[in-house]
């Protein structure tokens, strides 16, 4: 576990660390907590560890969801600052949300690793879709659907989420501006749902990894490496508010179109393991 030559303990720090900085740009950016960019970094991390195939996706998944905990926090705290977040949205989605998180955890506690590449390289690309051939134009509604759907939207927010290790913010954000919401807004409701997601997904996944504990790297709590939080989370966590800052000084449409082709290439890398 341990026996990992020079050249590729240095690969796993410059990993750690851009990582890291690139999941705080994210959080202030987009609104998201970033663990579309950490899960691919610690599934190679992982890899070059000898983490056990059967559990390595589960444990990328655990792992990135207690990172993006504090940047999320912070990230929302920030756009509280500035009135931007609805707390009507965030009333409605905030309970189905963590059930559908808990039903995630279930998941991880019998699915195989497969299920979760599957869910990882579908949601991204999806996502990327979005991203990339998107139009500001395209609409559901002009205004968010009736508490039913809103319910739906919620639960399949937080259940996606689980499955993929993300705070939510990318699908909350993708559904919010599809009914007219704008995309300030969106950001900012999308950071403060990420709260309650994040926190439920780091226990849930420390409860649904203790009877795979013996497959897991040491420090660990289940599917949570604590190694991999303390290494990448104070860097995402520091970086997340300059992210915010750099939203009204970059072009919006250029990180969109990066991040679109970083969510296909890790969609292709996922598909390709199951090869």
């Amino acid at each position: 576990m341990f026996g990992v030559p020079l050249t590729d303990l240095a690969f796993i720090v410059a990993m750690i660390v851009v990582g890291g900085i690139v999941t705080g740009l994210l959080a202030g950016l987009f609104g998201i907590g970033g663990g579309a960019v950490i899960v691919p970094v610690l599934y190679e991390i992982f890899r070059l560890l000898a983490v056990p195939e059967e559990v390595r996706m589960q444990l990328c998944v655990g792992t990135s969801i207690a990172i993006i905990l504090p940047t999320t926090i912070r990230s929302y705290l920030a756009h509280r600052a500035k009135g931007a977040v609805m707390p009507q949205t965030m009333r409605l989605w905030a309970l189905p949300a963590v059930i559908g998180v808990g039903c995630g955890s279930i998941v991880a506690v019998f699915a195989p690793s497969a299920v979760f590449k599957i869910a990882f390289a579908m949601i991204a690309g999806l996502i990327a879709a979005k991203l990339l051939f998107g139009r500001d134009t395209w609409r559901f509604a002009d205004q968010l659907p009736g508490r039913g759907a809103m319910t739906g939207y919620g639960f399949s927010i937080g259940l996606t989420s689980s499955l993929m290790g993300v705070s939510g913010g990318s699908v909350g954000n993708m559904v919010q501006t599809l009914y007219g919401v704008s995309l300030h807004n969106a950001v900012a409701t999308s950071a403060g749902l990420g709260v309650p997601i994040t926190i439920a997904g780091t226990i849930g996944y420390m409860l649904a990894g203790l009877p795979h504990q013996a497959q897991t790297p040491p420090l660990s709590i289940g599917f949570v490496s604590l190694i991999g939080v303390v290494l990448i989370a104070p860097i995402s966590s520091y970086v997340a508010p300059r992210g915010a800052r750099l939203a009204h000084a970059l072009s919006k449409r250029r990180l969109e179109i990066a991040f679109g082709c970083f969510l296909l290439a890790a969609s292709v890398r996922f598909i390709v393991s199951l090869i």
